[in-house]
C-alpha cells in the first residue's frame, strides 16, 4: 500500500466523485469544497500519478482510458472507507435507515412499525421509499426490503416471504362471482396496463387471461386497490397490498385460492451494515410480524 503515500487521500476522492458525478460542480458539492479546490485537487492526483485522468472538454469531463481503468476501483474504495467510517460512527448505534417499496410501506410496515417503536424506542427508523436495488454497504441506507428472486451480488439476501396473489373486489361484485369463469362479466384494474399474477391464478383452473374484460388503469398498485375498494372492478392483489384491507373488510376476495408468483420478499443487507446491532434487531423483529401476518392470512 506504499504506493498510496504518493497522492494525497483528498485528490484520490475528488478525482472519484467528479469521474463518477460527470462534473466538477456536482463534485464540490458532494464534497463540501469549492470547484476550484476541487480542479486543484484533481491536477495534483494526475501529476502524482503522471497520467491525465479527464479531458477537458466544453461539455465538462470525460475520463481518459487511464482514468475509465481507475474509476470502478476508486468507487469500490471510497465506499468501503465511507462503510468502514459509518460503522464507527456512534450516532448511527440508534439510527436505522430502512429502504422498502412505498406500497410496501404504506400498506404493510407502516401499520406495525409503532410496535417496533415500543419494543426499541430508543431507535429512530427512517423509511427510505424506493424500489431500486442498493446495496446497503455503498448507499446511504443500512438494510432493503425488495421483491424479486434473489441471487444479487455482494449483497446478503435473506428470505422473508413468497408473493402470493389473489383477486379481490367490493363485497358486492363479490357477490356476482361464484366461480372463475364469471370473472369474464366483470371489469378487470389493471397496474400500468400490466396482468401481474392473473396467469399464475388462472392457470390453476385451466383457464387464461384472455376471458378477462377491459377495465381501469392506474400507475400504481395502491391507487388499483383504492379502485376496487371503490367498486370498479376486480384486482389482482398481493398479500402485503390486500390482506390488512380484507381482514379489515374495506374488500372482499371472491375465491380463497392464493398463487405464487415465482417473487419473494427478501431483507437484504450489506456484508458490513449486516453488523450492526440495530439492523439484527430489525431483522429479528420484521420476520416475526412476518410470519404472524402469514398465520394470520392462513387462517382468515
Amino acid at each position: 500500500m506504499r504506493d498510496l503515500n504518493k497522492v494525497p487521500l483528498s485528490g484520490l476522492r475528488a478525482v472519484e466523485a467528479a469521474g463518477r458525478l460527470g462534473t466538477v460542480v456536482k463534485a464540490a458539492e458532494e464534497l463540501g469544497v469549492t470547484s476550484g479546490a476541487v480542479s486543484q485537487r484533481i491536477q495534483k492526483a494526475e501529476e502524482a500519478l503522471g497520467q491525465l485522468l479527464f479531458k477537458r472538454t466544453s461539455k465538462g469531463l470525460q475520463l481518459t482510458p487511464s482514468g475509465s481503468d481507475i474509476m470502478p476501483l476508486l468507487t469500490r474504495g471510497m465506499s468501503d472507507l465511507a462503510s468502514a467510517v459509518s460503522l464507527l460512527d456512534p450516532s448511527r448505534d440508534d439510527c436505522l435507515t430502512i429502504s422498502v417499496a412505498p406500497i410496501f410501506a404504506s400498506r404493510w410496515l407502516v401499520w406495525r412499525l409503532r410496535k417496533f417503536n415500543d419494543l426499541y424506542p430508543h431507535i429512530r427508523i427512517r423509511i427510505d421509499p424506493n424500489v431500486k436495488l442498493l446495496n446497503p454497504d455503498h448507499d446511504d441506507v443500512d438494510a432493503c426490503v425488495r421483491v424479486g428472486c434473489g441471487g444479487w451480488s455482494n449483497v446478503t439476501s435473506e428470505l422473508l416471504l413468497e408473493q402470493r396473489v389473489f383477486p379481490v373486489c367490493t363485497s358486492e361484485m363479490a357477490a356476482q362471482l361464484s366461480s372463475p369463469d364469471d370473472l369474464a362479466s366483470v371489469p378487470i384494474i389493471r397496474e400500468n396496463e400490466s396482468l401481474h399474477g392473473w396467469s399464475e391464478w388462472l392457470a390453476a383452473f385451466d383457464l387464461t387471461p384472455d376471458l378477462l374484460n377491459d377495465g381501469p388503469t392506474y400507475a400504481d398498485g395502491s391507487l388499483c386497490l383504492d379502485a376496487a375498494m371503490t367498486g370498479q372492478g376486480v384486482f389482482m392483489a398481493w398479500e402485503t397490498l390486500a390482506c390488512d384491507a380484507v381482514h379489515a373488510e374495506r374488500i372482499a376476495a371472491p375465491f380463497p385460492q392464493r398463487m405464487a408468483t415465482g417473487a419473494k420478499y427478501w431483507f437484504v443487507t450489506g456484508r458490513e451494515r449486516s453488523r450492526k446491532k440495530v439492523v439484527s434487531l430489525f431483522r429479528s423483529w420484521l420476520k416475526s410480524e412476518m410470519s404472524d401476518s402469514i398465520r394470520d392470512w392462513t387462517n382468515g
